[in-house]
């Protein structure tokens, strides 16, 4: 029995183990020795980029010999932090004449073009990945967006013989039928799936999709390396993370965004204030460039009391996340990949949560009861949550120590599969 089968088993799933191969093999070593990675990186989501990294990271070990690419939604960002040769998703429309004409006819001619281009640089490569991410979550755009884009190029791989891996993914919800036929076309279309957590397995199910070969592994940002401290680094008082993030809701763009983020910014504000009135330092912490509001906000309303236990510095990367929280002792936070890397540098985390991955994730890490949703989570019990968990920090750390510990050791087995499969040297 393969290690990819067994751990479905233990996940309470039965079936054969995913798909080896392609109906329609690359023909050349070339090919072979060319993989392509595709998602929505270099936007500014430090979750996404980490997922990246620690693709690359992987393939650079195990692979390489291999030409890597990159397609991604800013190519420029991704060159310059990564190091490697990107492609856009889509072509940009730099005249104004061809931008008239594809508004003109309905778009047609622009994703007609952006069809070609996916296949002209597929055709060189033996397999696109697709690293972690919530690739498979609409986010609520429209159909003609990110999910068009992910059927279009998995289509374009289909028909260039280039095979296809999903690996450690995110998926749902996917609120419009459209966008749902797409994007489970486009996952049907690969040799291999794998999900990061249970939710998004059922979520696939629950919409009709067959996973009898797929499985489930962490996300891929567990394989990240984290930062050893040295004793002079340490802070010998308490040091909490506090999370922020730029929640305006599920779908920010909903009119009652503004209202719903000046009332999170308030909670979180009164929750600091209570720590630094009770002698902790409080480290403000980020995972997006789109955090920053977030982050002034908080401050504003707390004002200038006690602000010199208050500290926040700006990130680019998820390392530089891991690193910041690798310098706390307990965290409090919002956005997944904040409480990824509190796990990862074996902190005890409360999540408040906006989507199930957050809770299925403490839940494997035997912190489920401490989760409160984010659309309505009590300050109160916040205080009470947290006093709990300083004090049963210790005891916390050993577990969340060992889960990550089996974490890693699972990436590891995933990595093994691919290497003999999809991302094999014919």
């Amino acid at each position: 029995m393969s290690a990819v089968h067994e751990l479905r088993v233990s996940h309470g799933k039965s079936g054969p183990p995913p798909r080896p191969r392609s109906k329609v093999a690359a023909t050349t070593r070339g090919r072979e020795e060319c993989i392509a990675l595709f998602g929505l990186f270099g936007c500014g989501n430090l979750g996404n980029d980490g997922s990246l990294e620690s693709m690359l990271s992987f393939l650079k070990e195990k692979r390489p010999d291999a030409r890597v690419f990159c397609i991604c939604k800013m190519p420029d960002v991704v060159t310059e932090d990564f190091g490697i040769e990107t492609v856009p998703i889509r072509l940009p429309k730099t005249k104004n004449v061809a931008r008239l004409l594809d508004r003109i006819f309905l778009k047609v001619p622009g994703k007609a073009m952006d069809f070609i281009h996916a296949i002209r640089h597929l055709r060189k490569a033996g397999v696109m990945v697709v690293p972690g991410t919530g690739i498979l979550d609409d986010f609520g755009e429209a159909p003609k967006g990110v999910p068009f884009d992910i059927f279009a190029w998995c289509l374009a791989a289909r028909l260039a013989g280039t095979r296809i891996a999903f690996v450690s993914i995110g998926a749902g919800p996917i609120r419009r039928r459209l966008s749902r036929w797409l994007m489970t076309s486009a996952a049907r279309m690969a040799d291999y799936r794998s999900y990061r957590d249970t939710g998004s397995m059922d979520f696939m199910e629950s919409v009709g999709f067959d996973t009898s070969g797929d499985s489930i592994y962490p996300d891929l940002a567990f394989k990240l390396p984290v930062p050893l401290l040295a004793d002079a680094e340490r802070s010998r008082q308490v040091t909490v993370g506090v999370g922020v993030m730029n929640y305006r809701g599920w779908y920010g763009f909903e009119e009652r965004g503004q209202g719903v983020f000046e009332g999170y910014v308030a909670k979180m504000a009164q929750f600091v204030a209570h720590l630094l009135a009770n002698g902790y330092n409080v480290r403000l912490l980020t995972g997006d460039d789109d955090d920053a509001p977030a982050v002034e906000a908080v401050m504003a309303a707390l004002g200038e009391s006690h602000k010199q236990r208050l500290s926040y510095e700006p990130v680019r990367h998820l390392h530089d996340v891991i690193s910041q929280v690798s310098r706390t002792d307990l965290v409090v936070a919002t956005r997944f990949h904040n409480v990824v890397a509190a796990l990862m540098a074996e902190k005890p985390v409360i999540s408040l949560s906006y989507a199930p991955k957050n809770d299925l994730l403490l839940e494997r890490m035997g912190l489920g009861g401490y989760c409160q949703h984010v659309d309505s989570f009590d300050v109160g019990l916040l205080l009470e949550q947290f006093s709990r968990l300083a004090e049963n920090r210790e005891e916390h750390s050993r577990t969340i120590s060992c889960r990550v510990g089996k974490f890693r050791k699972s990436l590891e087995l995933q990595g093994e599969f691919l290497l003999s499969t999809v991302l094999r040297k014919d």
